[in-house]
């Protein structure tokens, strides 16, 4: 919890992270503000705004009286949204700079697999 992002972003991700690798799955609670913001040791409202990112955006929603839930479909609209940003942040350079070295397809694909055999 400490790369310069603020602390409600680094909690969203967090949590999104867990339901990506499955930890935590659709319809089971999430972590509570309270339980959050004890384990991170930070203020409750900080976690809070991490929780009502995930909530505005559809991945978490509310119990009344139980707490927060992962909403049916989160981890398939987390991975979509995830796999555009890879897109846009490795890909899209990636495909410019072998235009720009006049390099084709066939030619990137066997680069890759040379530095995955590599790996």
């Amino acid at each position: 919890m400490d790369d310069g992002r603020p602390l409600f972003q680094q909690i969203a991700e967090q949590i999104e992270d867990s339901i990506i690798d499955g930890s935590l799955e659709e319809e089971t609670r999430a972590p509570s503000t309270n339980e959050l913001a004890a384990f991170h040791r930070i203020n409750p409202a900080t976690a809070a705004n991490g929780i009502n990112k995930l909530v505005t955006e559809g991945s978490l929603y509310k119990r009344r009286g139980v707490g927060m839930f992962v909403a049916t479909g989160a981890r398939e609209r987390l991975l979509e949204r995830r796999r555009t940003a890879f897109g846009e942040k490795y890909i899209a350079p990636l495909l410019a700079e072998a235009h720009r070295l006049g390099m084709d397809a066939d030619d990137l694909k066997k680069m890759i697999d040379v530095w995955r055999d590599d790996a």
